[in-house]
This record gives C-alpha cells, sequence and structure tokens, in this order.
C-alpha cells in the first residue's frame, strides 16, 4: 500500500517567518543554481537575505508561504499588482508542485487586483518553469548584487490567456 504524501498548504506571511524564510532563499540559491550562476554570484544573491531589508520586502508585498504539515516550504511574494518579486522553494521539496501552487495563487490574486498581466525578473534557472506557465521573455538584465553581476530575464504573462 502506498504512502499518501501530505498536501501542501498555503498561508500569509508573518514577521517571525523571516528567518525560515531566509534559510529556505539561501538553500534554493545555494542548491539549485549552480549551474547557471559562478559560487562568487551565489554568495553574493545568498547575502541579500543578511539584511534587514530583506523582511522588510516580503512584509511590503502580498508574500504567501507554502507549507507542509504546517512547515514553510516555500514562498512568494507579489509586488504591488502585477510583479512577482520572489520565488523561492526549498530544495528537498523542488518538483513537487509547491512553486506551481505559489505562482497559481498569486496569478489569481493579481487577477483579483485587477492587473492583466504578470512579470517577473527570472533567473536563469527559472526561465523554463515560468515559460511552460505562458510567460514570455521580454528583455535581459544585468543587475549588481553586492558587487557581483547577475543574470536574468525580464518575463511577462498575459493573465486570463491560454497557456
Amino acid at each position: 500500500m502506498g504512502q499518501t504524501l501530505p498536501k501542501p498548504g498555503l498561508r500569509p506571511f508573518l514577521p517571525a517567518d523571516v528567518p525560515v524564510l531566509a534559510a529556505i532563499f539561501a538553500a534554493s540559491i545555494e542548491e539549485l543554481t549552480g549551474e547557471d550562476y559562478t559560487e562568487a554570484q551565489q554568495q553574493a544573491w545568498m547575502e541579500a537575505a543578511e539584511s534587514e531589508e530583506f523582511g522588510k520586502r516580503l512584509a511590503a508585498d502580498l508574500t504567501l508561504i507554502a507549507t507542509l504539515e504546517g512547515s514553510p516550504v516555500g514562498f512568494a511574494s507579489l509586488q504591488g499588482a502585477d510583479h512577482i518579486r520572489m520565488l523561492y522553494v526549498h530544495p528537498a521539496v523542488s518538483g513537487q508542485g509547491i512553486a506551481t501552487m505559489l505562482v497559481d495563487a498569486l496569478e489569481k490574486l493579481a487577477g483579483g487586483r485587477g492587473a492583466k498581466s504578470l512579470s517577473v525578473d527570472a533567473s536563469d534557472n527559472a526561465q523554463g518553469f515560468f515559460a511552460k506557465r505562458g510567460y514570455v521573455a521580454m528583455q535581459r538584465n544585468s543587475i549588481t548584487v553586492n558587487d557581483e553581476w547577475l543574470a536574468n530575464t525580464t518575463m511577462k504573462k498575459t493573465l486570463g490567456a491560454p497557456q
């Protein structure tokens, strides 16, 4: 007889979540982006979670937490009505539908806020995920994070359009 996996849940962000979300952020970058970014780039990126600004960004956005058996395993944030600022899933649950559940929820919330489209600055390793969901690459970006250059791609999806 097969074991039933726990069903993931969603809940809103609470200020007390910042340390565990910072750990998910760092683990995700460290373990899932190595093929696309150098170790120095990953380190600079992970250091963003060590600043006070990390928690302030989570609180300023509409941030959702994905949970398994009550424990956070991923998070995503909607900046304004139409921009996904963050999407991070713990590597232990990568590929299990957590990111899909989070983005599905953000797309519904964006539509509810009146957005006609949704954009994201997708890391190189996240582009495929967003492309499968109907997001189209609009422009390539280079940003400086803690003295390291990182590339990402602005992608956009028209909400309500077939995937």
